[in-house]
């Protein structure tokens, strides 16, 4: 909406009313630099259970248009804005506005304090809107609640109607439950073998072996369990194998076309099998069906839900996140060997990857629904995921196994103070040509600073730098060019015409002379020496396509770590505003991830894939969303995106962009947003790796409302 009066820059004190349904969150986003863009946004906090907003931010510009994003529940219904106001401190207000802000963080967190100290000096100097961001990851327990009595199956409520559907299907296979047991505290295994009785699919079969208890009242509980149910099979071993063996020897009497693992103090849903046989039915090629899960406390309370995306082959690579509730087709487990003696502790995530390796990965399916309570017990890794150490060892090996049966030119690293793995690939010895494009126009403090960074400190050798110049009219910024083109291997493009920056960025391709395109905005600044070279190792995979960078603010907190669709109505950057450091939703800001898209602001692709595509389109997106809609024609071509949090840069967002400040303006960025939501309807709503049990309202990985 248009303000009546523009706010010049200042501190101001904003509050709005909003009524007509529940409002959890409330985001809104201001007209700057970049138009409604992340950065130019401020999260609204809600005054008690009333229907008033309220927030704090500074203005550096004068801004003259807002728009809302709100996290509201999913009944229908309208959302009314009124008394918006904006009320400017003084600056007497300003400084006592400051000064108790930052008493408070001297007590409460310095560390947030050092980072907000260097976030004002920084924008003090520079002509930016200060973003006031909410905290990435805020979903608490009673969000979780919240979302198990909204969307969470109930059995009063849903069982009838899961019923009659399996009563549809007209395949029903027999699914072989597997499960190995160990001295497992009675009360909890009869607890994991009551929730296999308990299914509402009939046709399972539970296999169990019991790797030489030393308890004899396990005996007495597994035989007495066997009287019971003819279903349940239990073989007893003569001595301990542990626990590859031991699944070895419960598979050797399973007879089902499908396996299930169960582990032996742990909870499978009533409706899970269920799920899981009509995900088959669904897609009869299936090989590997997966579910989302949560844990158990000791007072056997649900907590920490991992609400998975789709088949991530990168994510997978870095974690073992398909683990409970996985489902494998028999013929594959038997056709690899079962479970391998050695990698005890991620003996699963061996066997994942070695069935990985024969299937294709479309015939990995994802059901997104809590199916599995993994129990948190003293030592377990559901209670720390550091307990186990020799696990990790094992996921190591196990991983470095599958990158020498797949012939994959890498080494298996660990990833810093986290449980999980990185590929890192190796160049060839002749470094392909990278050509790293730069638009720009009269920005030339922040330009100077981003050629300097890349020269300074990139370790990679072979590269040219293309500062493309769309009308820069300034003396210095003229002398600046001049004196940079000195340098064998940067050149100056012209480019007259009026601000097209797809059209810009195609134009310096035309002119590139590199294999390998880097796309890189002129307020980019480097952070991590081998940042070229991480990001060249994956552009030059045969099936990667465009490859995406961790960007951060100047206060050290996350600017993107990969595009989730669907949110704010097109697409947006996940874990937005994420302390530098912290791991993220389960370790997803610290490892690879395939993503839809990344942002433009620094990408790179192969020369030959961006011609593939026909390069970005100037047609429909001059400004705006052009970086989406270009990842999204590389995935549709065939090709997987990747985010790497090992190519580091700081992003100062959008520095030299043209403000929205103008009616055509707004009209135009509202045009390419229609654009993308008619091109990629679809697409927009189904985003592989962002689960549709997740907030599409916010970016934060908070759980739907």
């Amino acid at each position: 909406m248009l303000l009546k009066t523009p706010l010049p820059r200042g501190w101001y004190e904003c509050t709005v009313t909003l009524t007509g349904r529940d409002i959890s969150r409330v985001k809104m986003f201001l007209a700057c630099d970049a138009g409604f863009a992340e950065s130019y946004s401020v999260t609204l906090r809600q005054k008690g259970n009333s229907d008033l907003f309220t927030a704090s931010f500074y203005l550096h510009n004068e801004i003259d248009s807002v728009c809302f994003a709100l996290s509201v529940s999913r009944r229908p219904g309208r959302v009314e804005v009124e008394n918006l106001s904006f009320y400017r401190r003084s600056p007497v207000e300003t400084l006592l506005f400051i000064t108790i802000h930052a008493l408070r963080l001297i007590f409460i967190d310095q560390a947030r304090l050092r980072r907000n100290f260097r976030n004002y000096v920084y924008y003090l100097r520079n002509p930016h809107f200060i973003n006031v961001k909410s905290p990435a990851n805020g979903a608490s327990q009673t969000d979780y609640e919240t979302w198990i009595e909204k969307y969470d199956y109930l059995p009063e409520h849903d069982k009838a109607t899961l019923q009659s559907e399996i009563s549809q299907v007209g395949n029903k296979p027999l699914i072989s439950i597997v499960m190995p047991v160990y001295n497992t505290p009675v009360e909890l295994l009869d607890k994991a073998i009551g929730s296999v009785l308990d299914q509402i699919y009939e046709n399972w079969e539970l296999c169990i072996a019991d790797d030489c208890s030393t308890d004899p009242e396990i005996r007495q509980s597994l035989q007495g369990w066997q009287t019971r149910d003819p279903r349940i099979k239990v073989t007893f071993r003569s001595q301990n194998g542990g626990i590859s063996l031991a699944s070895n020897s419960a598979l050797e009497l399973a007879e089902g076309p499908f396996v299930a693992s169960l582990d032996h103090d742990d909870i499978l849903r009533e409706n899970a099998l269920a799920e899981v046989v009509l995900e088959i039915d669904r897609h009869p090629n299936a090989q590997i069906v997966y579910s989302d899960e949560d844990k158990l406390d000791k007072q056997e309370k649900r907590y920490a839900p991992h609400f998975k995306p789709d088949f991530s082959r990168e994510l997978f690579r870095s974690q073992n996140y398909l683990n409970h509730l996985s489902v494998h087709r028999t013929a594959n487990i038997r056709a690899v060997g079962g479970w391998r003696q050695g990698f005890e502790g991620s003996q699963d995530y061996d066997l994942n990857l070695r069935i990985f390796e024969r299937v294709n990965p479309a015939d990995i399916r994802h059901i997104p629904k809590i199916l599995y309570h993994w129990r948190a017990i003293d030592g377990s890794t559901a209670a720390s995921g550091s307990a186990k150490s020799y696990a990790w060892d094992a996921g190591k090996r196990a991983l470095e196994s599958h990158v020498a049966r797949t012939g994959l030119h890498a080494t298996v690293c660990g990833v810093a103070e986290t449980g999980f793995y990185r590929l890192k690939f190796a160049i060839p010895e002749k470094q392909p040509l990278v050509s790293v494009i730069i638009p720009t126009k009269d920005n030339l403090r922040l330009l100077r600073s981003c050629i300097q960074s890349i020269l300074e400190k990139t370790t990679y050798q072979n590269y040219e730098i293309l500062i493309v110049d769309n009308g820069s009219v300034k003396d210095e910024t003229i002398g600046f060019f001049e004196e940079i083109e000195k340098k064998p291997n940067v050149h100056v493009l012209n480019y007259p015409k009026a601000f097209n920056y797809s059209a810009i960025n195609n134009f310096a391709v035309s002119q590139a002379r590199g294999s390998i395109l880097a796309l890189v905005n002129d307020d980019i600044e480097v952070i991590s020496p081998d940042w070229m070279t991480e990001m060249v190792s994956w552009a030059i995979q045969d099936d990667i396509g465009c490859v995406g960078a961790k960007l951060y603010y100047p206060d050290d907190t996350v600017q993107h770590a990969g595009v989730i669709l669907g949110t704010g109505g097109v697409a947006n950057h996940c874990h937005l505003g994420l302390a530098r450091g912290d791991p993220g939703y389960f370790g997803r800001a610290t490892v690879h991830n395939n993503y839809s898209a990344v942002t433009g602001a620094c990408l790179m692709v192969t020369k030959s894939i961006y011609q593939e595509v026909g390069g970005l389109n100037e047609q429909d997106l001059t400004v705006a969303f052009n970086d989406i809609d270009f990842c999204l024609r590389v995935q549709e071509a065939g090709f997987s995106n990747v985010w790497t949090p090992f190519a580091e840069l700081y992003h100062l967002e959008s520095a030299s962009r043209g403000r929205e400040d103008t009616p055509e303006k707004l009209k135009r960025f509202m045009n390419e947003a229609a654009y993308m939501q008619k091109r990629w309807a679809s697409t927009l709503m189904d985003d592989p790796y962002y689960s549709p049990n997740l907030s599409f309202e916010l970016p934060d990985f908070s759980y739907a409302q």
